[in-house]
């Protein structure tokens, strides 16, 4: 048996407080999912504390760790906490597919201020997303600096079929930037309602065919697209992206607040840039600060998905087009999981 299923044998030993339509456990009730075993031992999964007091959902989360660590060979348990902010009845429940027709669920990724690496986030959550099986496009709404075609290594312009926007498959996803469509030697000079309306029309007159999930690379800040993109498009969720440093997170709040603000649901922040390991001696130094993100979601009452380590690698994999491998890459499954888990997929 893997080691995989011997954790999900040893979750099923543990009672759901609340029970559940599928059984009386939390595998059978779908409160934990998304279990992800790395190669060295590490244990992650995605539970849902959906209608539970907070006393319940500790005890519960203590109760799920220590089973995880009892399996022979499991070296460490994280346990990614998700549940409905608004407390909204199941008859409540959003619908199951996004306003787009074609697409079930829309995913946002946004961040208080730029350089904390939010499309390189954007395109290896897409490429995860791919891998855990799901039809996976990705949508480069930054209008003023598109980074989607070097990170997917795409040099051409996109094609229009029958009026239509055809996006480029890369790895597994399809993608679509107004990078795609421009000169990149020059600078898109628009105001706001223009790029709004851009962001629009490249969600609704792009032929995406079939998908589960578009994800959808915001421009930083908390302005006009992302008001237009909440408003209009009404996504499923937001994923932050922060690195540690203060000067980071003043500006992750920001961008929380706005999406609570205008009623879109905060799956919860990533941590980028989190420590670099010198791949000479090993010494793991914190240029950015550690654990600022994880700290600053727990104070806002969302949940922390995840750690991406500064490594040369990651910069390597942007600058070549293609998917983040390794390490890093398991650490994107267990965000892409804890999307899938909380959005429904």
């Amino acid at each position: 048996m893997s080691l995989k299923n011997q954790v999900a044998t040893a979750l099923a030993a543990v009672a759901d407080p609340a029970g559940g339509p599928g059984g009386g456990d939390v595998v059978s009730s779908g409160r934990a999912a998304g279990i992800v075993v790395k190669d060295d031992g590490q244990a992650g999964l995605v539970l849902a504390v959906d209608g539970l007091d907070r006393t319940t959902a500790e005890r519960l989360q203590a109760a799920v760790e220590a089973a995880v660590k009892r399996v022979p060979g499991v070296t460490a348990a994280r346990i990614i906490l998700t549940a409905d902010r608004t407390s909204a009845p199941a008859s409540a429940a959003r619908p199951a597919a996004s306003t787009v027709p074609g697409i079930r669920k829309l995913v946002a990724v946004a961040s208080g201020k730029g350089g904390v690496g939010k499309s390189t986030v954007a395109a290896n959550l897409a490429f995860a997303l791919a891998r855990a099986g799901q039809a996976a496009g990705l949508l480069d709404a930054d209008i003023h600096g598109p980074s989607v075609p070097t990170l997917l290594g795409i040099t051409g312009r996109a094609r229009v079929e029958n009026d239509r926007l055809q996006p480029e498959s890369r790895h597994g996803i399809k993608a679509l930037s107004m990078g795609m469509m421009t000169d990149p030697n020059k600078a898109i000079v628009w105001r706001g309602p223009m790029a709004s309306s851009a962001l629009v029309q490249m969600v609704e007159q792009c032929d995406w065919g079939a998908l589960d999930v578009l994800v959808i690379d915001l421009p930083p800040g908390t302005g006009d697209v992302q008001l237009t993109l909440a408003q209009k498009l009404k996504p499923d969720g937001a994923v932050i992206v922060s690195t540690p440093q203060d000067l980071a997170l003043i500006d992750a709040r920001r961008a929380v607040a706005m999406f609570n603000d205008v009623g879109v649901r905060v799956l919860g922040v990533v941590e980028n840039m989190a420590g670099y390991a010198c791949p000479a001696c090993g010494h793991v130094s914190d240029p950015f600060g550690h654990g600022g993100a994880e700290a600053e979601a727990a104070t806002m009452g969302v949940p922390f998905m995840g750690r991406i380590p500064l490594q040369m690698n990651v910069r390597e994999a942007a600058d070549a087009g293609q998917p983040i491998r390794g390490d890093t890459a398991a650490i994107f499954d267990e965000i892409a999981a804890g999307v899938i888990a909380t959005v429904g997929l």
